[in-house]
């Protein structure tokens, strides 16, 4: 049967065949005293010394947890031999039985009485279970928990129901075909169900042994992983720039809150747009004008996790991937590997996943759900699953991985089905720059957001009304400054500490509409400057916009930079339509009438990253059914007219839409403790609902979970929407996160 015998297991044994030879010995003496000895004494004994032996294997087996999981502390396939062996039992006893019957209509005594023998039940039972069915391969049935909260569970037990036999091993596991034996698999290897109260925690899982994370105070051991490569150099120039801000921060958080709490994890790092088959050249062009925007994200990543304890290992190379990753490449197993883990949790881009998934083959399965995609713009529930994406003719090669939407990383809020990794906005001043901060006088003078010279084209307009009012600079890279106006002052490419003293002495921060979404306005508002935002009407898209064709989100720009007019605004934040002279010259006069303080929200210092990063690894899980953070408390329904989104909706009441409530207003029940009664519904495939026609009181719940979505309206349906409060200058964490 392949187990082998423990102390325990023997004692079965043992036990068990002394019986079987006591009652050989019995038998022989029962016809050798039939004359001597009292034929009910006889009876008295049999009876006596079976229920010793009940009582004794009962207690042996108390301690032992039962049922068809193979693993430690498990009694199954002992069972079944002792079955067999008990099955024998029983004919003797009868055959015994039928002999002292025989002896009592004989002998002294005329009256049978007709006694049982009554066997406890023995821990972990829910049912009994006949014993020749037993021995034919029956299996026990068990009382399945409620799956509140594990909203995976029941589509899982269907799929093993189906496929258990397609891999060997599930078998390897203890599955053997009974709703049982997916369970106990699904909740203790697999953990999409909850566990049965019944089942013993094993002594060897990780929670057990969980080692804690402990903040790291130096930067020597993370210089070491990062000077080996050249790819590292300009992340690792900007890490050693930051080094005192960093230690500050986690010094000060750690003042705060506990960062001990969770456990010390095994993460993996791997940057595709570094590796040589990106072909992009990211590390190369760094020092040259290159996109930074994604190096910064990484360098501040990387730094975070270093900080808060973790265990990091970085790949930029497919070489490096198959070497960390070595002991799953090449299985083909449809099992999580046994043993120690070799990564918990997975960073990575877009490009890395192509390479992720090539390189670990059937194995890439049992990794989905450690991983978490940095993804500038973000990714769309309906562009992220598969199927859906195809119906709706979605031609976009960024989509279709079929992972949570929450495990996409965005550098801004702005996507709330995706989770919000950001960055840290870079104060380049050493301390002695500080000191004399605070002498350099605001200038009359506004600087363009615009490096590359044919941002400025068609320009000339706005930029005049400005003009007007304040002296115009610009940063403008190379030597074609063709769409310059002539009285522009082009200072070319500055140093980041050159640059941040040119915002100091600046009042007005220019936008130009493209590029969208950088970090540069932030940077500017941190050191005082206001940020005159071009409004977008209508709002940019794919549908209208040549730049985000073909990316996965049909999100709707309203202005340059969204996060900054929804989360930032007045004094610091100006939002207006360019095109019309009026209102930028409103703008423009209210902004140089008052004096406007630096401004830096908290989430895009280092403190704040870190906070956040520490929040998200030690309560997002995407590997286990039971999802509960955000905690319930914070959940507040709003209801949506026809054709409005919930980002929308929960918007306008100063909320966020939390993706992770769905699964908790998909019932009929769910809704009517907020007052929704459905008196009619039906399931749908769509990004659109759970949703509601009051007249009808019919309801639409989601059918399929990875199509949760805060994005899409339904044009004559309410939709039903998960909103929840934010901290002050901390978007992605409520008020009870911590």
């Amino acid at each position: 049967m392949g187990w082998k015998l423990s102390s325990q297991k023997l004692g079965f044994f043992l036990v068990t065949f002394g019986f079987i030879w006591g009652m050989m010995l019995l038998h022989f003496t029962i016809q050798q005293r039939t004359q001597h000895e009292s034929s009910s004494m006889l009876r008295e004994q049999i009876l006596d010394l079976s229920k010793r032996y009940i009582k004794a294997l009962a207690e042996e087996n108390q301690n032992v947890v039962d049922g068809p999981y193979v693993g430690t502390m498990t009694a199954y396939d002992l069972k079944k031999t002792l079955a067999v062996l008990l099955d024998n039992i029983v004919q003797r006893l009868g055959r015994l039985e039928s002999k002292v019957d025989t002896l009592l209509f004989n002998g002294t005594g005329g009256n049978s009485t007709n006694t049982t023998i009554t066997v406890g039940p023995i821990p972990g039972k829910t049912e009994k279970i006949n014993m020749a069915d037993l021995i034919n391969g029956a299996q026990e049935q068990c009382e399945l928990p409620p799956m509140d909260g594990f909203p995976h569970c029941e589509g899982k037990v269907k799929w093993m129901k189906d496929m258990w036999q397609s891999d060997s091993c599930y078998g390897s596991y203890g599955v053997d075909g009974s709703t049982c034996s997916f369970f106990i698999y699904l909740s203790e290897v697999e953990n999409w169900c909850p566990r049965l109260p019944w089942r013993a925690k094993n002594p060897n899982e990780d929670s057990n042994i969980m080692v804690k994370s402990e903040i790291r105070t130096g930067f020597e051991e993370l210089y070491r992983m990062m000077s080996r490569r050249e790819e590292f150099r300009w992340m690792m120039l900007r890490i050693k720039r930051m080094a005192d801000a960093w230690m500050g921060a986690i010094q000060s958080l750690a003042e705060k809150q506990n960062l001990v709490k969770h456990k010390r994890k095994k993460i993996l790092v791997h940057l595709g747009l570094l590796t040589k088959e990106s072909g992009f050249k990211i590390a190369e062009n760094a020092f040259s004008g290159g996109p930074l925007g994604e190096l910064v994200q990484w360098s501040d990543l990387i730094t975070t996790l270093y900080l808060l304890g973790h265990d990091i290992r970085i790949s930029a190379s497919l070489a490096e991937l198959k070497e960390i990753m070595r002991k799953v490449v090449g299985n083909k197993s449809g099992c999580p590997t046994k043993g120690d883990k070799v990564v918990e949790l997975i960073y990575i881009d877009i490009v890395g996943l192509t390479q992720f998934k090539k390189t670990l083959g059937p194995s890439w399965v049992h990794y989905q759900c450690m991983l978490r995609v940095l993804d500038s713009f973000g990714t769309e529930p309906e562009f992220n699953h598969a199927q859906y994406a195809q119906s709706k003719g979605h031609k976009t090669p960024w989509g279709k991985w079929n992972l949570n939407p929450q495990q996409f990383n965005t550098m801004f809020p702005h996507t709330p089905d995706n989770s919000f990794l950001g960055f840290v906005v870079e104060q380049h001043l050493n301390a002695s720059d500080i000191k004399h901060i605070d002498d350099i006088k605001r200038q009359n003078q506004s600087l363009v957001y615009g490096k590359v010279a044919n941002f400025w084209k068609n320009k000339k307009k706005y930029l005049d009304i400005i003009q007007t009012y304040t002296e115009v600079h610009g940063t403008v890279h190379g030597t074609s400054t063709a769409h310059l106006p002539s009285y522009v002052k082009n200072h070319g490419i500055l140093s980041g500490r050159d640059l941040q003293f040119l915002l100091r002495e600046t009042k007005l921060f220019v936008g130009l509409s493209f590029p969208y979404e950088g970090p540069a306005p932030l940077e500017a508002i941190a050191n005082g400057c206001a940020f005159l935002n071009p409004r977008f009407n209508p709002p940019k898209s794919s549908k209208n916009t040549d730049f985000f064709k073909g990316k996965p989100t049909l999100r709707e720009l309203t202005s340059q930079h969204p996060y900054a007019e929804v989360y930032i605004g007045k004094p610091h934040v100006w939002t207006v339509d360019i095109e019309d002279p009026v209102e930028v010259e409103k703008a423009i006069k209210a902004i140089l009438s008052q004096k406007i303080e630096p401004y830096l929200p908290y989430e895009f210092t280092c403190e704040g990253m870190l906070q956040r990063v520490n929040a998200f690894i030690g309560n997002q899980d995407f590997c286990h059914g039971q999802v509960m953070w955000p905690p319930l408390s914070a959940l507040q329904v709003k209801v949506t007219e026809p054709g409005k989104s919930c980002k929308q909706a929960c918007q306008e009441k100063q909320l966020i839409c939390e993706p992770s409530f769905f699964q908790h207003l998909n019932m009929d029940k769910d809704l009517l403790r907020y007052g929704i009664e459905c008196q009619t519904m039906e399931s749908a495939n769509d990004n659109v609902v759970p949703a509601y026609d009051e007249r009808r009181k019919h309801c639409v719940f989601q059918g399929d979970l990875l199509l949760f979505s805060c994005a899409g309206a339904h044009s004559n349906l309410k939709r039903i929407c998960p909103c929840r409060d934010y901290m002050k200058g901390q978007v992605a964490l409520c008020q009870e996160c911590l």
